[in-house]
């Protein structure tokens, strides 16, 4: 074989693998095993190739309330994936010479504090957008999450300089979305419109995102949306949306298959719309997609990638020859998300799902990624479906210890009186939670969040159980009190029950004092 012989058949060859497809059959049949295997009641999944939508369906069920069908255009809160809409705002700011992705953040914000007061004078926009701020991972987002707190934007800004470091700054990656939420803000005083004004006006209506909103509550028609679900006590139920508008410049965005196909095909186009307007100069596109923040590869990768890490509200990597891939993902009490771009084969995934479990798509992505990859079958469905299987029977399991043995303390006489532990407990950020005794039981209430309410029952000898009256929450907690001599609770502190709890319950984050 010569060499223009060998070059033609290793070109046909990666031809072949870069633009493979599954049989729409065997993906319809992927996805409704997929529903049953992870217990989703909905998923709709697109997939654009070389500019074709060539898959975009609904299967299931968008609510186990109305039953009515799950469709490609039904309406799901995409979550985080809103990040890379205000990282796109802030990048035409940018452009405008409003701002510098290196401004100090107090430049716009002058009351913008945080702990350590070199930190505060040196935090840039970019750092707001790249979760290397050294705190940890979700801290503070009580104060949004669940819905329901009266937490203000400007209270998050004003509440950061109580916030605890877990590392220097910009050493580490850690999640965080409250410095989106001043992410949010810096766009709304430099640009004079709202953060979801600006997402709607300036890129969703030149995109052609017909169907989308920048927030739950500006959905008027709710015709076709759909209803969360999570698991609880063992089985998936109905739960309602539960997003706070306060935090939408982290993840508010509600849209659906047709329209984030849009957006995807708009970001392989380069920010051109298909009117054929550049929303953003080609250097600032360019910047979005950089890596900022690094994150570890594990040995083994599934996709043999060389590196990972954080850009301007994406994650992206390489996967298998050097392609690079752009993606995130996204979550809500009640739904995931999944966004994934390969640019360079022009190849775009979207997976949107009604009930809170990763595994589902985790495994409609990765099996679509692998054809046009050239992987052979790896059964993503059997590998998840087991390990999921082993998690939630692993999660359940403590959760039953611990109950087992607040049962056994129920018995005991040689617990705290409530003299000893009733009160007020003040955390800095979070406000006061209220612990009361009506004689026969103890409760404990946020006075900020009025919907993390439950009972408080005995554990250990100084340990008790926050048990949320919510229990789609699935965030029960241990709370811990410190005595003074007298035997009266000066302080607690909390953790969490099971790993399966969202951090963004960040209860952990909490030092709460007694105060009365």
């Amino acid at each position: 074989m010569n060499l223009n012989t060998l070059f033609r058949s290793c070109f046909l060859l990666l031809f072949v693998f870069s633009n493979a497809q599954i049989p729409e059959p065997e993906l319809d049949q992927l996805v409704k095993e997929t529903l049953t295997t992870f217990d989703v009641p909905g998923i709709s999944v697109g997939v654009l190739k070389d500019g074709k939508v060539i898959y975009s369906k609904g299967h299931g069920i968008r609510s186990m309330i109305t039953k009515e069908p799950m469709e490609s255009k039904t309406l799901v809160g995409v979550a985080s994936n809103s990040k890379g809409f205000t990282c796109f705002a802030l990048a035409m700011m940018v452009d405008a010479g409003k701002l510098s992705w290196d401004d100090k953040v107090r430049k716009y914000i002058p009351e913008f504090q945080l702990k350590d007061p070199w930190v505060t004078s040196e935090f840039t926009i970019r750092d707001l957008v790249t979760h290397r701020s050294g705190m940890p991972l979700g801290a503070g987002d009580l104060m949004f999450f669940p819905e329901g707190s009266d937490f203000s934007v400007q209270n998050i800004i004003d509440n950061l300089k109580y916030l605890q470091p877990e590392s220097s700054f910009r050493s580490t990656f850690r999640y965080n979305n409250n410095f989106y939420i001043v992410a949010g803000e810096v766009l709304k005083r430099v640009s004079g419109l709202s953060w979801e004004e600006f997402i709607e006006t300036k890129i969703m209506k030149p995109v052609g995102m017909i169907n989308s909103k920048a927030s739950y509550n500006r959905v008027t028609n709710r015709s076709n949306i759909i209803d969360a679900h999570t698991r609880t006590e063992g089985k998936v139920v109905p739960i309602p949306h539960d997003w706070s508008a306060t935090a939408n410049a982290a993840g508010g965005i509600v849209s659906n298959v047709p329209d984030m196909l849009t957006w995807a095909q708009f970001l392989i186009n380069e920010a051109v719309t298909t009117s054929g307007e550049r929303l953003l100069s080609k250097a600032q596109f360019h910047e979005l997609w950089q890596l900022q923040t690094p994150l570890p590869v594990r040995p083994g990768d599934w996709y043999g990638s060389h590196f990972r890490g954080y850009g301007l509200g994406w994650f992206v990597t390489d996967v298998k020859g050097g392609y690079k891939q752009v993606y995130h993902t996204g979550g809500l009490l009640g739904t995931v998300t999944q966004f994934t771009m390969i640019p360079e084969l022009n190849l775009a995934i979207v997976v949107l799902t009604n009930q809170m479990n990763g595994s589902a798509f985790n495994t409609i992505t990765n099996t679509i990624k692998d054809s046009y990859l050239g992987y052979e079958n790896r059964n993503w469905l059997g590998m998840f479906g087991s390990r999921n299987a082993e998690y939630l029977k692993y999660n359940d399991s403590i959760k039953q210890s611990v109950y087992n043995q607040v049962k056994l303390m129920g018995k005991k006489i040689n617990v705290p009186k409530p003299e000893q532990i009733v009160g007020i407990y003040t955390d800095d950020w979070f406000g006061d939670i209220e612990i009361s005794y009506n004689g026969t039981k103890y409760s404990i209430a946020s006075k900020r969040s009025s919907r993390l309410d439950g009972e408080l029952l005995p554990y250990k000898a100084t340990t008790y159980v926050a048990k949320w009256n919510d229990r789609s929450y699935d965030a029960d907690v241990f709370v811990k009190f410190t005595f003074d001599e007298e035997g009266i609770a000066q302080s607690a502190t909390m953790s969490y029950i099971a790993p399966i709890t969202d951090f963004s319950f960040d209860f952990h984050d909490l030092h709460l004092v007694k105060t009365k």
